[in-house]
């Protein structure tokens, strides 16, 4: 009987000691995705806030023919190119709600806080007075990485840019 009870008091200290599980994760990703909800309104919006940026933050080029591998998102160049392009073209996101997943460290393979999301956004080309508007939709897988201080330090996207801007522009 002694055994028993010894065992049982093992089995108890052993369950009790149990470490909670680490949802730091999963926290910073629900953080993180609040981060990128407003990015996509704010887009949309036609008002982007440089805010979410980290002062380093850099963007893969990722269309074609790109010049540069990366440019700074809060360089004076890059906020002018982004005011030219809301003003050309409106953008609306299809995918309501946005269905944000978490990413993983490249190395660990381990949910880092980082946010991903694939969606279809709908670029409307306006109306002058000698062309309709056009419309056209581009199919976008967008990834960002995050600073110490919940900042987009690192953005990516992938999708046919030359293909919607040379429908759009014909």
């Amino acid at each position: 009987m002694k055994i028993m009870y010894s065992m049982l008091c093992l089995a108890l200290l052993i369950v009790g000691c149990k470490a909670e599980p680490d949802n730091s994760a999963n926290e910073l990703f629900a953080k993180n995705s609040e981060t990128i909800l407003k990015s996509i309104s704010n887009w949309e919006n036609e008002t982007p806030d440089y805010s979410i940026y980290a002062e380093n933050a850099v963007a893969l080029s990722t269309r074609f023919g790109a010049e540069v591998d990366t440019v700074m998102v809060l360089s004076e160049e890059s906020k002018a190119s982004d005011k030219a392009f809301l003003e050309r073209f409106d953008f609306k996101f299809l995918n309501n709600p946005p269905v944000l997943l978490p990413g993983v460290n490249a190395d660990t393979k381990l949910p880092d806080g980082s946010v991903r999301y694939y969606g279809a956004w709908e670029v409307t080309l306006s109306a002058t007075d000698s062309t309709e508007a056009k419309s056209g939709i581009i199919k976008l897988y967008n990834s960002y990485d995050f600073d110490a201080n919940g900042k987009i330090i690192y953005q990516q996207g992938y999708g046919d840019y030359s293909g919607i801007m040379n429908y759009l522009n014909e």
